[in-house]
């Protein structure tokens, strides 16, 4: 009886473009698909592995850990169990990780002409305006936690001294409703993506009504344009 040929490797996933280019480079660690979407995900604080599955529609559960994985390898996220009594790991980004934020909030911008149209299959999350609207946040002087209220839920982002853009003293924004919020804003999604395009500005939305504010310190205040 003849011999079984033993199966052909498979072959290695190119990990590097091999360019000595920084935009190579960076392509290196975030290129692959889903990865940016994932530090989206983590930018607005730590998420369990099945949170993360749940706001990342159409992703595969081997590609979503593959991709967490190639994160922790690339010293862009980590891993680490809470504590007692919650039996769970989460992940979160580190400083590399964070980093990503303007990266990600310029491709919210360019990328904000192609939203003319909501379609039949787009999934949809809150948390997913924050990054459009922190462009339009990035002016208000007063630093403290503004509650963002939108049909499609809550989220909260931190406001002032660049809190906004950098996310240098916290996360940028934050899942459903604040804590403890300084400020609350309601208004929709399409004035979200408009603020984002430079369309209207904030100071122009407020006072046509279209968005609403309550709060009675000095960051409602600023928003009121008092």
């Amino acid at each position: 009886m003849p011999r079984q040929q033993p199966a052909a490797p498979r072959p290695v996933r190119r990990r590097s473009y091999d360019q000595f280019c920084a935009t190579a480079r960076a392509l290196d660690s975030v290129g692959d698909r889903w990865t940016l979407l994932i530090v989206r995900e983590l930018l607005a604080g730590p998420r369990r592995y099945t949170d993360l599955h749940a706001d990342l529609p159409g992703v595969s559960t081997d590609v979503l850990a593959s991709r967490l994985k190639d994160m922790e390898q690339g010293g862009l996220a980590v891993r680490r169990k809470l504590p007692p009594p919650a039996p769970a790991s989460v992940y979160e980004l580190t400083e590399r990780g964070h980093g990503l934020l303007p990266v990600l909030a310029a491709l919210a911008e360019w990328g904000a002409p192609a939203l003319t149209e909501r379609r039949p299959t787009d999934a949809v999350r809150a948390h997913w305006f924050a990054l459009p609207l922190l462009r339009a946040l990035a002016g208000l002087t007063h630093e403290g936690v503004l509650e963002v209220r939108l049909d499609e839920g809550e989220f909260h982002v931190r406001t002032g001294g660049g809190a906004a853009v950098a996310g240098a003293d916290g996360e940028p924004y934050g899942f459903g409703p604040a804590p403890r919020a300084d400020a609350r804003i309601t208004l929709d999604a399409e004035l979200c993506l408009e603020l984002g395009r430079g369309g209207v500005t904030l100071a122009e939305a407020v006072k046509d009504g279209r968005i609403e504010v309550s709060g009675d310190g000095p960051l409602a205040a600023e928003l009121r344009g008092e």
